[in-house]
């Protein structure tokens, strides 16, 4: 098995800076690691950068070291935890049961309480969390964004390729950029949408942030299946970010705060079921016990109101579907499903996706290599970690093609737009769909308009 040397630099021999001792990474979870090296092969920062250190077992050995007193957490400790995706493959993985995931949630608040990062970093994190939970303050960058695409602006500076090189973050925020839609500068109404025929549950909707603004056609699309299958549906406007982005990078307070305005905004409702259409939001919805284990006042309250939130697919599937479902393409429609790390890992939602799809008649599933394997985006690692996500994206669309599905279904809109923006790339036709799109078009009979087949070129 491979050894491990913590990495030391001349200013850890004073240790200056370790936990802190508000729910460290707990020293039993520590201890469960039995440094089998299981993990290893499914961590994809493993196998892009090649480092014990940036693996599960170098990072458990890290936090252990820090929690000891043995270095300190200081740049480089933390350069190491920052690499990590929290894709939690590894947690499917380890025999061992070690709750990695645990692990890192309770390391990542550590850093950003007592390690101070550089101006750039501060700045780009600033940018990210300051605008991207807010639904009403990114709508303010829309209008920008529209002309600079409409007006030629976004193909010009695509095309000359120097934006990523002077400006790595900057290029990869821009480079996963989708198409800003009419129906991103609409207003969301508060409403309750009646079931169609007998009503069957009372369910809330969340509409998510970017899923909001970019993927509005998803809401709608999910929407539409729910109320087909007997669901009532309360959409409440005072409703913000899941606290999805803050809380996987650490920041604490933020998230706290989000979940807070979450919960108020659907107490009252007397919902059976509070649905999520998008992976990394559903995965912190159901952890808002713990993100509010501490607050006396609201702990309850998120216990109940986790108790209650499921993926659409998770949903749909345990209620049955009651609508009649029909052919969306002429011929056989080859598809290929697109695991999110955080319906795959994370909520372990992965037959009833593909169960909710095979009933659409003609659809023909196809599965990928690698398929637990992170496509890179991880919430926000694409900008904060562009190289790494760069080789996971690519790989990720090149495992997808060579299925030769004319769609993929993808239930996550961070990594929707990493997909996309490889296919485009690679100059790939392929259509991207949420799975929930798909079935909407299946319920309302229309039939899809598809590019030729890309055949795999195994089967060539």
């Amino acid at each position: 098995m491979q050894t491990f040397d913590p990495p030391t630099s001349p200013s850890d021999s004073t240790l200056p800076c370790g936990f802190d001792a508000q729910h460290p990474p707990a020293q039993n979870l520590i201890d469960a690691c039995v440094h089998c090296g299981f993990c290893l092969s499914t961590c994809p920062s493993y196998r892009v950068i090649g480092k014990e250190t940036d693996s599960p077992r170098g990072r458990i050995y890290l936090m252990n070291a820090v929690n000891k007193g043995e270095i300190p957490l200081n740049e480089a400790v933390t350069e190491h935890f920052d690499t990590c995706l929290g894709c939690l493959a590894c947690v499917s993985t380890c025999p061992s049961g070690v709750q990695y995931d645990q692990l890192i949630a309770a390391t990542r608040p550590q850093v950003e309480r007592n390690q101070t990062r550089s101006l750039s970093d501060r700045w780009l994190r600033s940018l990210i969390f300051g605008l991207f939970p807010y639904p009403n303050r990114l709508r303010l960058l829309l209008l920008p964004l529209f002309f600079y695409q409409k007006l030629g602006l976004q193909a010009l500076v695509r095309s000359t390729g120097l934006l990523p090189r002077l400006l790595p973050r900057l290029g990869a925020m821009e480079s996963i950029l989708p198409t800003v839609p009419l129906s991103a500068f609409r207003e969301p109404v508060a409403t309750v949408i009646p079931a169609q025929g007998e009503k069957r549950y009372r369910v809330g909707m969340i509409l998510g942030c970017v899923q909001r603004l970019f993927f509005e056609p998803v809401n709608a699309a999910t929407l539409r299946v729910l109320t087909a299958n007997g669901c009532e549906v309360v959409i409440p406007r005072a409703q913000g970010c899941c606290a999805a982005l803050p809380a996987h990078q650490g920041q604490e307070a933020q998230a706290q705060t989000l979940a807070r305005q979450m919960i108020d905004a659907f107490e009252g409702t007397e919902v059976d079921a509070i649905i999520i259409n998008a992976a990394g939001c559903g995965h912190t919805l159901k952890e808002y016990g713990h993100i509010l284990q501490d607050d006396p006042a609201y702990r309850a309250k998120a216990e109940a109101f986790a108790a209650k939130v499921r993926d659409v697919q998770e949903f749909l599937a345990a209620a049955g579907l009651t609508a009649t479902l029909s052919p969306v393409a002429e011929q056989p429609l080859p598809v290929v499903y697109q695991d999110a790390c955080h319906l795959l890992h994370g909520q372990k939602i992965s037959a009833q996706p593909r169960d909710l799809l095979r009933q659409i008649p003609g659809v023909v599933l196809r599965e990928p290599l690698d398929a637990g394997l992170c496509c890179g985006s991880a919430g926000v690692y694409n900008l904060l970690q562009p190289e790494v996500a760069e080789e996971l994206g690519q790989q990720k669309v090149q495992n997808l093609v060579a299925t030769g599905a004319v769609v993929i279904a993808s239930p996550n809109p961070g990594c929707s737009l990493q997909i996309q923006k490889h296919l485009r790339q690679q100059g790939h036709s392929t259509r991207l769909m949420h799975p929930m799109e798909l079935l909407d078009c299946s319920i309302r009979g229309q039939r899809l308009e598809m590019p030729p087949v890309e055949e795999p070129a195994a089967r060539a």
